[in-house]
């Protein structure tokens, strides 16, 4: 630990980022594969491709809650047991650990009944047309069975990151990512599933990365270990988790409420072909934030310990450097993404009209995606040096009181409505990353006056998150 210290409060800044920032981003690109993957063989199976591809499009939205509850438990659960083992406590961390396992399970019983009951209404309500809705509920019916693993794999790897096991972590992905890779044109088109294939596929490859990751937290090598003793859920351990990871849950279940207001919206004004084009345009925003965020995670630890250790010119150099980085990619990829907008839609389908759609519309969809930088880069650095308030509030706003709106308001001022729903993202995008900006340069000054006072004890804000 004494060596980590040394290294995140000496180590040159652009060197120590790129250490960091490389593993996750890594492990972000690959866990994109889980998504992408599917989507890419859907899209082109021969006739249906089309159909297949928005039907599985639709169920998005679903997807995304599941993962919103593992990060409920997780998010929350994994810092709370690095703080134990600070603390030398690791009895307490192992209770965390053990209490947020069985949590993660009965969470899981009770979606995967949900979703099994219930999953064609929601894909209705999500979007989903008469001409769709066979494919959707035949990749959710599937899906639906392996929530579980879904739940475990991505909230029990959280736990070994938390150990600073960051290549265990990242390999947990690879193993999952390669399995589904493999086996999706197998199922697909070898035994000729179809949508049940793909979504089968997943679930196997959920399951492989699940079996690994409790086989690691239930051995030696791990510093906290899941133990039978433990898995008794305790609100003295669990209730602290929840609570702490319920901003987390808020920030990702918001994107399957937005998610919905685009599908439904769409269907409305474009039909099947234009919700099409959405799991395009959402795959592509997708290959677009997941880069930014494993740089930005890279970046916390430094910012947080040397704000810590109030050295103002450390965390200025770092958030400089986040800043530039982040830019730099954001920038970069919307470039190529106006220039070649079908070489990109092409990757996930290769429907003559589909691609011409989404065509048009990625340009508009994604026009203020050069801003991205400065968002992520901010609404991190808040997380970073202990204000999370302000971190809710830029999402809050740029979310509900921007996005969600403007997505049924602006069909009703534009012409083409259907380019009006388009149109939400990239406003919102402008207007956002304003007012981010703005906030951002009161609230960064006033972080840094607090540690530029040596005798203000008042800075320990993130110890208590």
């Amino acid at each position: 630990m004494q060596n980590s210290k040394e290294m995140l409060g000496k180590a040159p800044v652009g060197k120590l980022l790129f250490k960091l920032a490389l593993p996750t981003v890594i492990a972000q690109l690959i866990n994109m594969l889980y998504n992408i993957v599917d989507r890419i063989y859907i899209g082109h199976i021969p006739e249906i491709g089309d159909l297949a591809y928005t039907g599985v499009g639709v169920c998005m939205p679903i997807i995304l809650i599941v993962s919103a509850f593992a990060a409920l438990v997780s998010s929350g659960g994994a810092p709370r047991a690095s703080i134990f083992m600070g603390k030398k406590d690791i009895d307490s961390a192992e209770k965390t650990l053990g209490g947020c396992f069985t949590t993660q399970i009965i969470i899981s019983v009770i979606l995967t009944v949900v979703l099994a009951i219930w999953n064609r209404d929601f894909l209705l309500a999500f979007g989903a047309s008469e001409n769709t809705i066979g494919y959707a509920t035949d990749y959710m019916s599937i899906y639906a069975l392996g929530t579980i693993f879904v739940q475990l794999t991505l909230g029990m790897n959280a736990f070994i990151t938390a150990q600073g096991f960051t290549k265990i972590s990242m390999l947990s992905v690879i193993i999952g990512a390669i399995t589904n890779i493999i086996l999706d044109p197998i199922l697909i088109y070898g035994l000729n599933m179809g949508v049940r294939g793909a979504a089968l596929a997943t679930i196997i490859s959920q399951c492989a990365s699940c079996v690994w990751i409790v086989l690691f937290l239930s051995s030696k090598k791990a510093q906290i270990r899941l133990k039978s003793k433990n898995l008794f859920v305790s609100a003295k351990y669990v209730l602290p988790c929840l609570a702490l990871g319920l901003a987390t849950f808020i920030m990702q279940a918001s994107e399957s409420v937005i998610s919905v207001c685009f599908n439904s919206s769409l269907q409305k004004y474009g039909g099947d072909i234009a919700v099409g084009a959405m799991t395009t345009l959402t795959s592509v925003m997708q290959f677009a934030m997941l880069p930014l965020q494993g740089v930005a995670q890279g970046a916390q630890p430094i910012l947080s310990y040397n704000y810590g250790a109030k050295q103002p010119e450390r965390v200025k150099k770092t958030f400089k450097l986040l800043l530039t980085s982040c830019l730099v990619y954001s920038v970069t990829l919307w470039a190529l993404v106006m220039i070649f907008p079908r070489t990109f839609a092409s990757i996930f389908n290769s429907e003559p009209s589909l691609l011409d759609f989404t065509e048009k519309a990625m340009r508009i969809y994604l026009g203020g995606m050069f801003l991205f930088g400065i968002q992520i880069a901010c609404q991190m650095t808040f997380v970073s040096l202990g204000n999370a308030p302000s971190s809710v509030i830029v999402a809050v706003v740029r979310k509900f009181v921007l996005l969600l709106p403007l997505i049924y308001i602006l069909p009703n001022i534009v012409q083409d409505k259907t380019t009006g729903v388009y149109l939400a993202e990239p406003i919102a995008d402008v207007i956002a990353v304003t007012f981010t900006a703005i906030l951002f340069v009161f609230q960064f000054r006033k972080a840094l006056k607090k540690i530029d006072q040596p005798q203000q004890t008042t800075v320990e804000p993130q110890q208590n998150a």
